[in-house]
């Protein structure tokens, strides 16, 4: 079966901010905690479908993340994704097997608000292409909200596709042959379970390569739905 996405990664100048436009657009938005370690704390957008968007923000300098220095050298939006699988060290293994060697899992961890502390494993390689993979140690549901919180004013379900800048679109499609078997590309288009990335290129982007688009799905045909970048920070917000 193939993996389903995680989330998609939004870094902000300012997290009460950021959650205070993304209620303005129509969003429910839930306090996330901070991860320790690390000058971060963040907020999740979580949709029926089980994938979310997380507004991360930066207390302190940290330009030993890579995150940061796109939030300092492009402005806040858009800066990575992340898929669900179902056994990361085998996930791992057989990207290994097909090619992409680079793949390791490290550890994470959050303390939410409540003072929950919640942990997972992921793994990155070293381009921005592709996505990094997160699975989790602590039950999924303590890191990713149930119940109403799903529930959006705006009609949001879910993410129905991730637009991803690349350099070259044929290298980042064998990359991703290589992170999740030559089954998951279909006419150009990488197929998760429930949403689809598509590649486009894109040179010399102050972003670099990475999300630059999101498409969401909602419950019903809502004419004139359009999300004002003001109150996104910088992401382009899609319908279907």
């Amino acid at each position: 079966m193939a993996m389903a996405l995680d989330h998609v990664v939004i870094a902000v100048a300012s997290l009460e901010q950021a959650m205070a436009d993304y209620r303005r657009a129509g969003f429910t938005v839930a306090a996330g905690g901070r991860h320790p370690g690390r000058n971060t704390a963040n907020a999740l957008i979580v949709f029926a479908d089980g994938s979310y968007l997380e507004l991360i923000a930066y207390s302190a300098p940290s330009p030993e993340e890579r995150w940061w220095r796109v939030l300092e050298a492009a402005g806040e939006g858009l800066v990575d994704f992340a898929l669900l699988p179902r056994d990361i060290d085998a996930a791992a293994a057989d990207a290994r097997e097909r090619g992409l060697v680079e793949l390791t899992a490290v550890p994470g961890a959050r303390n939410r608000p409540d003072g929950v502390r919640i942990a997972w494993r992921s793994a990155r390689q070293q381009r921005h292409d592709l996505p990094f993979l997160c699975a989790d140690i602590t039950p999924r549901s303590l890191r990713v909200p149930e119940g109403e919180v799903r529930r959006h004013p705006n009609g949001a379900t879910g993410i129905a596709a991730v637009q991803v800048m690349v350099r070259d679109v044929a290298a980042s499609l064998a990359r991703y042959r290589m992170l999740l078997g030559p089954e998951a590309v279909e006419a150009g288009v990488v197929r998760l379970q429930g949403c689809e990335i598509a590649l486009h290129a894109e040179q010399d982007r102050a972003r670099g390569e990475g999300p630059g688009a999101i498409t969401l799905s909602v419950d019903a045909p809502r004419e004139g739905l359009r999300f004002d970048p003001a109150l996104t920070h910088g992401v382009a917000i899609h319908v279907r």
